[in-house]
């Protein structure tokens, strides 16, 4: 894997930020994918779609690359913000917004449209995460990719009992959703092995899995923002532990991405 620090100012052309931590290792992962897509399919613009994409955090880099991205997303607020955010970065004529959710994902959109898909966030709020991740995939082109990121279990298990709350941190450990309590607002969350299956079960060949913020929520924030270089380092610790199994149960989240069968 390539240095996520180095991926991520390429792209947004400024200094790696804290919002970094969040994002550079799965994006180091995705633009990659989204090279060896294009060069497969002999395109240099591909079809993304972005579902639950906010206002914006992924689609914005991935339309600085050239290819056309759709964001579904059922919130107004969120995509008034992608609206004004895709101006900004001056890529508006690749991005278009649509209401709506992975539910009724092809009300807005038609199946087998996109060489890629994003699903984000979003495995964690829908009532059959089973059904949302069959739609992504079915919304897929033969051989399209898939991006899954969905909240660990792991790493909510490690965090409370670190802050202290062991009957919370033990709860989640049986809890079926992995919630650690009725004032989680997490939904749900996910082991590997579990988010794993879903994309198998959904007609994904697995080709790789990440923890991600394996350490980034767990070290304090007054040393990565005063220590020189401490950013750049915690980055580079992230993208090294990020594909190895052991770390995958206490990541805060994980990242699933694979290929349409067929």
């Amino acid at each position: 894997m390539s240095d996520p620090s180095a991926v991520f100012a390429r792209e947004t052309s400024t200094r790696p930020s804290r919002a970094s931590l969040r994002t550079a290792v799965v994006w180091d992962v995705l633009k990659d994918a989204l090279d060896r897509r294009a060069e497969a399919s002999g395109k240099d613009t591909l079809d993304v779609l972005d579902t639950g994409g906010g206002s914006g955090k992924f689609a914005v880099p991935v339309a600085r690359l050239g290819h056309r991205v759709t964001v579904v997303d059922p919130s107004p607020n969120a995509l008034f913000a992608l609206e004004r955010r895709v101006a900004e970065a001056g890529v508006a004529d690749l991005v278009t917004g649509v209401q709506g959710d992975i539910r009724g994902l092809f009300d807005v959109v038609e199946r087998e449209g996109f060489d890629a898909v994003l699903c984000h966030g979003v495995l964690e709020y829908v009532d059959d995460p089973a059904e949302g991740v069959r739609n992504a995939v079915a919304a897929l082109r033969p051989s399209g990719a898939l991006s899954l990121l969905a909240a660990g279990l792991g790493g909510a298990v490690l965090a409370r009992a670190l802050a202290g709350h062991f009957s919370e941190a033990r709860h989640a450990l049986g809890d079926p959703d992995g919630r650690w309590g009725d004032a989680d607002p997490v939904p749900r969350r996910f082991t590997a092995d579990q988010l794993t299956e879903l994309a198998e079960a959904a007609g994904l060949e697995v080709g790789a899995v990440h923890g991600v913020r394996v350490f980034a929520d767990l070290v304090p924030g007054v040393l990565v923002d005063t220590e020189p270089g401490a950013l750049e380092a915690l980055l580079k610790l992230e993208a090294a532990a990020a594909e190895l199994p052991s770390f995958h149960a206490v990541a805060t989240q994980l990242h699933v991405l694979g290929e349409k069968r067929g």
